[in-house]
C-alpha cells in the first residue's frame, strides 16, 4: 500500500486562478491536485488534498494524519502561517513531519508576512515557486 501525504491548503486557496494571479499564479486548487496526484503516483505515494477556511479543520487533520500513519504534511497556511500558536503547538505535538509551502515568498512582501508560526515548527520550508512549490515538497517529503 502506498504511503499518503496530505495535503493541507488554508484560507483562501480555494480562490487559486482568479486571486491575485500576479502574485499566487494562474493554477488553480485542482490543477495542482492533479500535479500532484500524478508525480505521486511515480512515486509510489498517495494523496489526500484538503481545503479549509477553518483553522480548527487543519489542525484536526494534522491530528488525523498523525493518527492514520501519513508519512508527512504538506501545509500552506496561507494566512494563518502569520497569525496561528495554534498550528505551531500542533505541528510541534504531532510525530508526522509537516512541511510548510507557499506559493509566493513571504520573505519578499510586506513585513507581517515575515514572520512564520508554521515554519517555526515545521520540518522544512518551501516557498516562492509557485505551483512548483507544492511539487518540491512533495519530493522532499518522498524522501523523508
Amino acid at each position: 500500500m502506498a504511503d499518503t501525504i496530505y495535503v493541507l491548503n488554508g484560507p483562501n486557496l480555494n480562490l487559486l486562478g482568479t486571486r491575485e494571479p500576479e502574485i499566487y499564479g494562474s493554477d488553480t486548487l485542482d490543477d495542482i491536485a492533479g500535479m500532484l496526484e500524478d508525480r505521486a503516483r511515480e512515486l509510489d505515494l498517495t494523496i489526500d488534498m484538503r481545503q479549509s477556511n477553518h483553522e480548527g479543520h487543519l489542525i484536526d487533520w494534522m491530528h488525523e494524519a498523525q493518527a492514520v500513519g501519513a508519512k508527512a504534511v504538506l501545509l500552506n497556511a496561507a494566512a494563518f502561517t502569520h497569525s496561528s500558536i495554534a498550528l505551531h503547538d500542533c505541528i510541534k505535538g504531532i510525530r508526522t513531519p509537516v512541511i510548510e509551502v507557499h506559493l509566493s515568498n513571504p520573505h519578499r512582501r510586506e513585513e507581517f508576512r515575515h514572520l512564520s508560526y508554521v515554519g517555526r515548527a515545521a520540518k522544512g520550508t518551501i516557498a516562492g515557486f509557485g505551483a512548483l512549490s507544492y511539487l518540491l515538497a512533495l519530493e522532499a517529503a518522498a524522501r523523508l
